[in-house]
């Protein structure tokens, strides 16, 4: 059992849950996440680690509330079942900053996205990097942690569909204005997001690294859940990923998958929900 320390709604749907962790994720490196269960009968829940206080030895994790798995998270006030981790290969940018002082980079964040972002965007401010980022948001009211991310931002450029906040439009519209100024760009968020971005800069030659987010369920690549297609070949998200380069990757692909298990998830959500 793990101690739940905080379980905050941000907004409509998104939740801050810290944890305490005793010290096993202390040395997390930006990218890598974890797998939680709120009871011993749960489904498993992989969640990208926010970010840790070592003095606390506690774990921030930020959540949508997306399923009927996410929604029982959500009721959550005291001990969660099991934590597993830090899972998954960091972020390359991250674990090797020096190779990459050379480049102009711009993160692109999508929704919730912002999350697994931050802590990269933090680490890269500790090692002398400069970075800018676009932020997409269906409207301003779903801007999460912007305060943590203009601490470590050198610009941030928003997007909102309704024109709340920043561009009305979504972040390739304002990708278009400003790529000339930027050699790699890291875009983590909706895949479909991801996809359009990747097919924008693929025909610019800008290289483009994204965080797949499929259906995973032991985060060890034994059960094949999180399988995408990567320049022909069948990748594991967990255990080769979670990031790849976005012009290889089979988008198509990975956007059927997503939706292979869509009306038994909506059931399950409705059951939870009492419908």
């Amino acid at each position: 059992m793990y101690k739940v320390v905080k379980n905050e709604r941000l907004n409509d749907k998104i939740y801050h849950m810290v944890i305490m962790d005793e010290g096993k994720c202390k040395n997390f490196i930006p990218g890598q996440f974890v797998i939680v269960m709120s009871y011993i009968d749960s489904e498993r829940v992989p969640l990208t680690i926010y970010d840790y206080d070592k003095e606390l030895k506690q774990i921030h994790l930020i959540y949508q509330v997306v399923g009927a798995s996410t929604l029982e998270l959500s009721h959550i006030t005291d001990n969660i079942f099991s934590m597993v981790g830090p899972i998954g290969n960091p972020s390359e940018i991250c674990m090797s900053p020096d190779l990459y002082k050379d480049k102009k980079v711009l993160y692109i964040a999508g929704g919730v996205g912002i999350a697994p972002v931050y802590p990269q965007i933090k680490c890269l401010k500790e090692n002398g990097f400069d970075i800018d980022l676009i932020y997409g948001v269906k409207s301003k009211d779903y801007i999460i942690i912007d305060e943590k991310i203009k601490s470590v931002c050198n610009n941030i450029f928003y997007t909102s569909d309704d024109g709340s906040i920043g561009l009305e439009g979504n972040v390739v519209d304002y990708l278009k204005k400003i790529y000339n100024n930027y050699n790699y760009i890291v875009c983590i968020g909706p895949v479909i997001m991801m996809k359009s971005v990747s097919e924008f800069t693929k025909k610019l030659g800008i290289k483009t690294i994204v965080s797949m987010n499929p259906i995973m369920v032991d985060g060890t690549g034994m059960c094949g859940a999180c399988r995408c297609k990567v320049d022909g070949k069948t990748k594991f998200a967990c255990i080769d990923g979670p990031e790849f380069d976005g012009a290889l990757v089979d988008f198509d692909i990975a956007l059927k998958r997503m939706n292979i298990y869509k009306d038994e998830e909506k059931e399950l959500l409705n059951r939870a929900l009492g419908e």
